[in-house]
């Protein structure tokens, strides 16, 4: 393929292939056209750099555009037509409240080991690896939420009484 002369005549020559491999990576056509978009933001200030052969560095930047937004997106509330289980009966529905508060009062990394460790009776190395820290972060920060926990509790108890 020869460079085309402008950027705006790559757009022009390049978009539903660029569109194509988007949407095979998103799985959805309005992610892809997002991704796209995005790419190419990206790639107009290298241009004079990259005019001569544009296709790999713009495809590079599109599969690594693709990566950042994967991660952005991992921590993020999805949402669906389904309801949820029934997660407690009416008498648990204020201790359930009560967990949700704590939990969100965490630092969100916080948050995730106490979730994959005790909610979901993962390992210390399963966590580390799902979060992508060392065995020794998911124990201090293991150590330091249940400690937030505890003293929330112990508050709540207080107050009650």
């Amino acid at each position: 393929m020869t460079a085309p002369d402008s950027f705006e005549a790559f757009v022009v020559a390049r978009q539903a292939a660029l569109l194509r491999t988007a949407y095979l990576l998103t799985g959805h056509a309005q992610d892809a056209e997002d991704l796209v978009q995005t790419a190419l933001v990206k790639v107009v200030p290298h241009w004079r750099k990259i005019a001569d052969d544009p296709e790999p560095y713009v495809r590079r930047v599109l599969v690594r555009e693709n990566i950042s937004r994967w991660r952005r997106r991992r921590w993020r509330e999805v949402t669906s037509d389904a309801l949820p289980e029934v997660l407690a009966e009416a008498s648990d529905h204020d201790e359930l409240l009560w967990v949700r508060a704590a939990l969100a009062g965490l630092a969100p990394r916080q948050r995730a080991v106490v979730v994959l460790r005790y909610y979901e009776d993962r390992t210390e190395a399963e966590t580390a690896d799902l979060l992508g820290i060392s065995v020794g972060t998911v124990k201090s920060h293991a150590r330091d939420a249940l400690a937030r926990l505890r003293s929330g509790l112990a508050r709540e108890s207080v107050e009650r009484t």
